[in-house]
């Protein structure tokens, strides 16, 4: 009966996150009640000890520890490419899951539901109205073009120029407006939304605004925000997708015969949004310096550059098409271009730090377009099939009084209700500062496919009114397109698989990057610290996980009342279960989890 009274006393330290000296006192007083003898004391005393003292702990055992691991080859193996990545973006409420104990007074004080400004809301309702009525979807796919007075309105009205602030021109919404305003122009017509989108989204006014030079901002900036540019961005190859060490386009530093240095470029891309129409070119490429004319070695890594369209040696016009959706989508080539240093986003101090640009920006940027539109496609499904399900009548009823129709209809209402409550949530983190790119890549993932799953519900109420093509028709064309937000910026299978859980079991975890990272450094200090910490938040969670089990989740405390409260329990209880997972197969794998996709894929759902 003691040791079932120790063993809860274990328990209830592990739930209140008690130091490790309270579980040795608590030890002790155990010992003491038993009458145990001197010696038991001095035997669990003695590693009590130096597990208490970190001077001992250091030397006696974390110093060894360091050294197994590595010799074990436990030390996950990092790429250039994957540490920039991880390093990208901030880590921003996502973290509370991966805690296994989430703050939700955090919750309720500091993030927040963002609302448009008054100069958002007249935009909103003035030349986003505006632009929505001169635009005839049907049309646009007939025509394969959006016309030419809507290509002119939104070059006027500053539609380009959303991102870029007010100093060089552009409109400086916030993120929540921005995706407010694509969200609206995505449901009247899709090939409007993404012509608007893409210049506002990762591409050159977003790299000029974070990495540019001022000469850069001066020049650029006014004219992308004025339309008097159109930006496209070429990062896709054929042999290079999500794989950017991959990538085959490639720039050598020479000197001209004027002996000034010079930048030859050679590029096949593919898939690129706007390339046909675009005027400046967004470039990644690997550049090379063979007579180390930089002084900075003959390999210098990803950079990104500007390129105007009409440089020689640049051809465009082809165009992909993508499911029949008319919007700019295109291959390119780039033979023997000769382009001056000035090109380089940033200069030449910013010479290999493009594909830190790219994974910085990305982080945020996932929040914001793809679920703006994804949004937009599940609103518009459930204003379609709520207002069809009633004037559709079979045997004489409304079919949405059918339950077969109602199932469907409950899961799209309640789709568009969370998307819309997700993408404000998570424009406000963005809009508070945060850059939390696996909450990004938790939205897109789930947005889109959330929305395929949609307009399938909505394709089925409406039957054939969903599959016969005309003007009326309004699921069609956003059947057409689900596919399309699925693959684009990160193909979702990767995003699941790799991104999710792979970056975030490393990113979001309280202890497990600064481990890698001590252990990489050899940094015994840090290292133990780090570890011994993780090991408490094992002991923690499995603690809370089974007391949570045990009382389903009423244990939790959270700053809840009403028919609120459960739910916040149910969810500080499904994190200390998910906390203690990643925690089991982080440790079962170690640097092989990135390689176990089933079960990251599984995990990051």
């Amino acid at each position: 009966m003691s040791l079932v009274f120790y063993i809860i006393g274990l328990i209830i330290l592990g739930f209140l996150s008690a130091k490790f000296l309270y579980w040795i006192i608590w030890t002790a007083l155990i010992l003491m009640c038993w009458s145990a003898p001197t010696w038991l004391y001095i035997v669990l005393g003695v590693p009590a000890l130096i597990f208490l003292l970190p001077v001992l702990r250091q030397r006696i055992v974390t110093a060894p520890l360091m050294k197994m691991i590595k010799a074990m080859g436990l030390l996950p193996v990092i790429s250039t490419t994957e540490r920039e990545a991880l390093d990208a973006g901030t880590v921003w409420y996502e973290g509370e899951l991966f805690s296994g104990n989430p703050d939700f007074k955090r919750l309720i004080k500091e993030e927040k539901y963002p609302e448009l400004s008054d100069e958002e809301k007249l935009f909103l309702e003035g030349p986003a109205e505006e632009i929505c009525a001169m635009t005839d979807d049907w049309l646009v796919f007939q025509k394969r073009d959006l016309s030419p007075d809507v290509w002119q309105y939104l070059r006027d009205n500053g539609f380009f120029g959303m991102i870029i602030s007010k100093e060089y021109g552009g409109l400086e919404f916030s993120a929540t407006a921005i995706s407010t305003v694509i969200k609206k122009l995505s449901s009247r017509s899709i090939p409007l939304g993404i012509t608007a989108m893409l210049p506002n989204s990762l591409g050159p006014a977003e790299l000029l605004l974070h990495y540019g030079t001022p000469e850069q901002k001066k020049k650029l900036l006014p004219r992308l925000a004025a339309g008097k540019e159109i930006p496209c961005f070429a990062l896709t190859e054929p042999h290079a997708g999500s794989d950017a060490g991959a990538i085959r386009a490639r720039g050598e530093v020479f000197k001209d015969e004027n002996g000034e240095l010079k930048i030859r470029l050679d590029w096949e891309k593919r898939y690129i949004t706007l390339a046909s129409r675009a005027t400046l070119i967004g470039l990644a490429f690997k550049l090379f310096d063979p007579e180390n004319l930089l002084q900075r070695g003959t390999e210098l890594g990803i950079c990104c550059g500007l390129i105007p369209a009409e440089t020689p040696g640049i051809t465009t016009g082809r165009q992909h098409d993508p499911l029949n959706v008319p919007f700019f989508n295109c291959p390119f080539e780039g033979d023997n271009v000769v382009v001056g240093l000035d090109i380089l986003v940033g200069g030449p101090s910013r010479v290999g730090q493009g594909w830190r640009m790219l994974m910085e920006q990305l982080a945020a940027g996932r929040g914001i377009m793809l679920p703006a539109s994804a949004t937009a496609g599940a609103q518009l499904a459930a204003r379609v099939v709520g207002a069809y399900s009633v004037v559709r009548k079979q045997f004489g009823m409304s079919i949405g009084k059918f339950e077969g129709i109602e199932e469907p209809l409950a899961r799209i209402g309640g789709a568009a209700y969370t998307l819309e409550a997700t993408r404000r949530f998570t424009c406000g983190g963005l809009d508070g500062g945060a850059k939390p790119a696996v909450a990004s890549a938790i939205a897109k993932y789930h947005f889109t496919e959330t929305m395929r799953d949609v307009i399938n519900d909505a394709m089925d109420i409406c039957g054939g009114a969903g599959i016969s093509r005309g003007p009326r028709n309004l699921l069609a064309h956003a059947y057409f397109a689900a596919p399309i937000s699925i693959t684009v910026e990160g193909a979702n299978i990767l995003t699941r698989t790799l991104m999710i859980f792979g970056q975030g079991a490393i990113r979001c975890h309280p202890f497990a990057e600064n481990e890698i990272t001590a252990l990489e450094n050899g940094d015994v200090k840090h290292f133990d610290f780090a570890f011994f910490g993780h090991i408490g938040h094992v002991m923690t969670n499995l603690s809370r996980s089974l007391v949570m089990n045990i009382t389903r989740g009423h244990a939790a405390s959270v700053p809840f009342e009403g028919r609120m409260r459960r739910d916040y329990q149910k969810i500080s209880w499904a994190s200390s279960r998910f906390a203690i997972l990643a925690d089991v197969a982080m440790g079962s794998y170690g640097g092989d989890l990135k390689r176990k996709e089933m079960l990251t894929g599984r995990v990051s759902d």
